[in-house]
């Protein structure tokens, strides 16, 4: 009996320093990776809309919470070792936008959930297997990115009906290939326009690209999204000034920077909602149940002192449609 109560007291005192040297340890903050294709300045604002959100859920960086952030400075080929750090950095959650940057975090892990702050159409590339139910460890927001291209090129004409020719700076990437393209040609047929097609192959070719533009007498521009495009942002911006073309543009990054037009949705809506996944992931739900949503927010935004610099007026019936308008 004594050597039963010994060895019972025994058990009783390893289970009491077990739970001593538990409570000692300190929690396991959790770690978010964020993986981004464009510059660190072009995605800033849409960082600063999740981080804002993450505050607001009561998450303190640096305190209750480590982000790890990614940028490729829109070189595509160096995603997937970019995605491959953070896997090795074991972060419970990874934060991206743009199909280079999902497909890349996709490949490097099919375990940690994968949260994109806009994905073009995730069902058609092949990212969820339906909205409702996405299946696997990935889940976020759509950008419905072929119903908007038709929307920007007829506001531009709109804005602009002599415009005949415009040209279409685009890039192919990740599974969509032609597809930004094939949907503009039919936009443009739609509305009487003929499309130049300049496709670009990497950061290189944006000057050969917009010297074709010249040379074939483009009267206006539009531009695809593009992470190779974002972060040629100024590069973009100052062909339009230099030529006084009117352009419209896929994201308000643009206007604020100093172009003419953009029609999109609000960017950082979409970010601030990624954060809401990232919260419900961290607590325990997984992405496979977290249905993509899509978005609730679109600007049309106009930049007037960017219209008088390049000599265009912007008729009252579509100024009057904006948003926003930069004065």
């Amino acid at each position: 009996m004594r050597k039963l109560i010994l060895n019972l007291a025994a058990l009783v005192l390893v289970c009491l320093l077990a739970q001593i040297s538990d409570a000692q340890q300190p929690a396991r903050i959790p770690r978010i990776g964020i993986l981004a294709a464009p510059s660190v300045s072009f995605f800033s604002a849409r960082v600063e809309a999740f981080r804002q959100r993450l505050r607001e859920l009561g998450y303190v960086e640096g305190k209750n919470v480590l982000i790890e952030y990614r940028y490729a400075e829109g070189k595509l080929e160096r995603l997937p070792d970019l995605a491959a750090e953070l896997v090795l950095l074991k972060v419970d959650v990874i934060v991206t936008a743009s199909n280079p940057a999902i497909f890349a975090a996709k490949k490097a892990s099919a375990t940690i959930p994968i949260v994109f702050g806009a994905a073009n159409d995730p069902v058609e590339d092949g990212l969820v297997s339906s909205l409702a139910r996405p299946g696997g460890n990935i889940t976020g927001l759509s950008l419905m990115t072929p119903d908007l291209d038709g929307k920007r090129l007829e506001l531009l004409k709109e804005a602009f009906p002599k415009v005949a020719r415009v040209a279409f700076l685009w890039g192919a990437v990740g599974t969509r290939g032609n597809l930004p393209l094939t949907g503009m040609e039919a936009a443009a047929k739609a509305l009487g326009l003929k499309l130049q097609s300049l496709d670009l192959r990497g950061l290189d070719n944006f000057e050969s690209a917009f010297a074709r533009a010249k040379r074939e007498g483009a009267q206006a521009l539009i531009t695809s999204p593009s992470p190779r495009i974002n972060t040629q942002q100024r590069q973009v911006l100052d062909f339009a000034a230099k030529n006084r073309l009117p352009a419209m543009y896929p994201a308000s990054e643009f206007v604020e920077a100093g172009g003419l037009m953009s029609y999109a949705p609000n960017y950082a809506d979409l970010f601030r909602r990624a954060a809401d996944y990232v919260d419900k992931i961290l607590k325990g739900s997984k992405p496979a149940d977290l249905p993509v949503e899509q978005p609730m927010k679109f600007e049309f935004i106009v930049n007037l002192k960017t219209a008088k610099q390049i000599g265009v007026t912007i008729p009252p019936n579509v100024l009057v449609r904006a948003n926003r308008v930069i004065r």
